[in-house]
């Protein structure tokens, strides 16, 4: 007799480009049925799922402004009427302004869209995955390596991350029961448009070589640490945030 597995289902948000298309397509490799979340980009949101599916995946794409609380719960109902249910939540989409100014410098409207993307839409995400996620399941959050090297400029996008550690923190507990793990990756300098945007070459090649092995990281370094979160080897790792930074901090 052969026992049928069924393929765990995973929203990730941000996932057009950089490092959330990368989770997308590492976890669809693993065996997951992918919702690709994107707010603007759909040709590149639609070009990612016809590349996982070319693959032989299963994904589909879904517009949802995640500061937006009625978005949220049409992405976890597309991704319900598409696959079933959701099992894993992958909390990629954020916002880092290409220029960082100082704290006493930092305007309004920049505060407040760092912390309604950063912090809201992963706090929207986070309460529909409290209803919804299956037993068994995972969430994996993102803050960054800023918080250990504290450099200026990043005050309120750090903070806005600090709020995300000390949520995937308590939340983990809160869901105490349901089987369900809630975990953070924080990575260090990444080769992204997010990352690149702004910066000098010089900037770049220094930011470079901070890391012990001297490098950037890449998409795909930062989506086998979150598959690692995801999967089934990541089960006894529990409301912890991982460094994956090269050793920067």
């Amino acid at each position: 007799m052969t026992t049928t597995t069924i393929p765990k289902v995973a929203i990730v948000t941000g996932a057009s480009r950089g490092i959330g298309a990368a989770i997308a397509q590492r976890l669809a490799r693993d065996g997951m049925q992918v919702v690709v979340n994107y707010a603007n980009g759909q040709a590149e949101a639609d070009k990612l799922v016809a590349t996982i599916v070319d693959a032989g995946g299963a994904a589909i794409a879904v517009k949802a402004d995640v500061s937006n609380v009625t978005d949220v719960q049409a992405l976890f109902d597309a991704a319900e009427e598409a696959f079933g249910g959701v099992d894993v939540l992958v909390n990629n989409a954020g916002i880092m302004p290409a220029v960082l100014p100082a704290l006493a410098d930092t305007d309004d409207a920049t505060f407040d869209s760092l912390f309604a993307i950063n912090v809201k839409g992963s706090f929207n995400t986070m309460r529909q995955a409290a209803k919804r996620l299956r037993h068994g399941g995972s969430v994996v959050n993102f803050s960054t390596s800023v918080i250990g090297i504290a450099l200026p400029g990043y005050s309120v996008y750090g903070a806005t991350k600090a709020a995300i550690e000390t949520m995937t923190n308590i939340f983990a507990k809160e869901l105490r029961g349901k089987d369900i793990t809630v975990n953070a990756v924080a990575p260090g300098p990444t080769a992204t448009a997010l990352f690149l945007n702004g910066k000098t070459e010089e900037m770049i090649e220094r930011m470079s070589k901070m890391a012990p092995l001297e490098r950037l990281g890449t998409p795909d370094d930062i989506a086998a640490a979150v598959a690692f979160l995801a999967g089934p080897d990541g089960r006894w790792v529990n409301g912890q945030t991982l460094r994956a930074n090269g050793g920067l901090v």
